[in-house]
Order: C-alpha cells, then structure tokens, then sequence
C-alpha cells in the first residue's frame, strides 16, 4: 500500500511518450504530470530527449526549458545524422543508455519507479531495479494500433497504466496557460545536465 514514506522517481522517455500521447490525441500538461502521482513522495522527475542542435526551431526546446525551470532533471543529447546502407540519411538520437544508468543510480534510494515509455529495450532495466527491491510502474497504451506498449515490457512490470486512463488528470487545459508539448512559461533556476554532468540533487 502506498504511502507518504513510499519514495518515488519518473522517468519519462521524452520521444516515446510525445508518440504515445499523439496517437491518443492528448496534450500533456506536464506540470499535472508530475503532481498526479500521489502514491508518496516524489524524489526525481527526469526528461530525456535528443535535441537537434543546428535547428532553427524545435517544438522540443520550449518544452526543454519549461521543464528545466520547473522541477523536472532533463537529460539531452546532440542528435547524431548518419547515411545507412542503402544511401538514405537518418538521425540517432536514443537515450536508452542514458536513462537507465541514472535509473541504476537511484534504485537504492527509492522505493517506486515509474517509467513513462513501451519499449521493450527497456525490460532488462526494469528486472535489474526490480531485484533491487523496487516496484516498477510503466506508462504507455494498449489503445493504439499498433500498441505503444511492447507486450514483453507490460507483463514484466507490476503495474501498466495505460495512458488513456490519465487524460482527465493530466490533459492540457486549453483554457489556462500551461506547461505542454508547445513549452510555457518559466519560474525558477533550470534543473538541466548534459550526459556527462553529475547528476542534480532531489527534488525537494
């Protein structure tokens, strides 16, 4: 049973969750986001995302910097071009290897971990914090077509939420302005860091 003593971290998959929400058609106002967790007390909320640094303009840096101001630990990456076999260029731009080293981290400090995305990549982290003694709740849908949510993922965790059933408490209100997908307004000091850098200290 989940308390004000149970300590909790987030850690959202930033491009996994954007897909997910757009293919429920949710805005996610992500200053709901943090606080819908009322199972204890939230130590961490981490973003990870890829940036591409040469762009002129990204939907992505709004949101980056309202994070970073409000609470939320954003880890980011340059993202990486490359041409593959056959000719065509694409970007690389994952931050598996990222989360999940921060996730290690921090298994011996909290009690929960909820993980915001549906890769299956990242079953092998959850069995590692699990026998850590952590429970671990994973967020994603089931509702789309194809399911956001890698079937291996869901059945490894304790809990799946599908997103879908969080749209009342964390959908954009379009009638104030918020933190959402298109950025918002700032208040505090930014709590951001490379993937080189120390990690921040809790969130209070």
């Amino acid at each position: 049973m989940s308390s004000t003593s149970t300590r909790i971290a987030l850690f959202i998959d930033g491009p996994n969750l954007y897909a997910t929400a757009r293919s429920l058609g949710l805005d996610i106002d992500y200053k709901r986001l943090s606080e819908f967790q009322n199972r204890g007390t939230l130590l961490r909320a981490y973003y990870y995302t890829a940036v591409v640094e040469d762009q002129e303009f990204s939907w992505i840096r709004p949101l980056v910097d309202w994070l970073g101001h409000n609470g939320y630990t954003v880890v980011t990456k340059a993202t990486k071009e490359y041409v593959d076999a056959s000719g065509r260029r694409k970007v690389k731009g994952d931050m598996h290897v990222e989360l999940a080293v921060d996730a290690m981290e921090l298994a011996g400090r909290i009690d929960e971990l909820t993980l915001f995305s549906g890769d299956g990549a990242f079953r092998t982290l959850v069995e590692a914090v699990q026998r850590r003694g952590v429970r671990v709740l994973v967020v994603s849908t089931t509702i789309s077509r194809p399911p956001m949510i890698a079937d291996e993922l869901r059945r490894r965790a304790e809990v799946f939420i599908d997103l879908v059933e969080l749209q009342a408490n964390i959908r954009r209100d379009l009638s104030e302005r918020g933190p959402s997908s298109e950025g918002s307004e700032t208040h505090s000091p930014p709590r951001r860091r490379t993937t080189t850098a120390e990690p921040d200290e809790l969130i209070p």
